[in-house]
């Protein structure tokens, strides 16, 4: 009977080292959970006139542009606005997969996705964005030239820009992210006008 009692208590306790492990681990998510809703990642525009800040899931927190910024045309401010925007919400998704993998011990490659996704779209190397993480320095981007590059081969160059039809409104979404609101009041409140 003794054999038989030790494997028990043997059994009892693995069932209470998974137990533990279970409970770390859901103190790590909560811990997690906690480090994302408090992150924010900070961009500035090249000349300093234009700050965005943005948090978890590309939610925009803040956007700060000088009374210089206003010197510029509006569609040159536009242009940085936008590409400083897209580099802190850039930033904030980087910022969000290292967390994640720091939190699950790397095993989703969370951050390796998020670089090679983000070299693709910015048209740069991963080891590039790779080594601005590490020293703490804002991704490269293109420059506004590059962003207000348009591609025409599919438009009427010759069309009256008076009979121009604004876009259709963007599809409802299912997730309601603050992101989506803002964006959903915004196109509410151009078709109101």
């Amino acid at each position: 009977m003794s054999d038989e009692f030790d494997r028990l208590v043997a059994e009892f306790d693995r069932f209470q080292s998974r137990l533990q492990r279970v409970d770390d681990q859901f103190a790590g998510i909560a811990q997690m959970q906690e480090e994302l809703s408090a992150l924010e990642a900070t961009a500035t525009s090249p000349d300093q006139s234009v700050t965005v800040v943005s948090g978890p899931g590309g939610s925009i927190k803040d956007i700060r542009i000088t009374d210089a910024a206003l010197r510029h045309g509006g569609t040159e401010l536009s242009g940085m606005v936008m590409a400083t925007l897209q580099q802190a919400v850039a930033e904030s998704a980087r910022q969000q997969a290292v967390l994640v993998d720091q939190h699950t011990g790397n095993s989703m490659q969370l951050t390796e996705q998020v670089l090679e996704t983000q070299a693709e779209l910015l048209g740069t190397d991963v080891e590039e964005l790779r080594a601005a993480m590490e020293r703490g320095a804002p991704a490269p981007q293109r420059s506004v030239e590059e962003e207000q590059h348009e591609d025409y081969s599919e438009r009427e160059l010759l069309a009256d820009p008076a009979e121009k039809t604004p876009p259709p409104p963007p599809p409802p979404s299912s997730a309601g992210s603050a992101g989506d609101d803002f964006l959903k009041n915004l196109f509410d409140d151009e078709d109101h006008r």
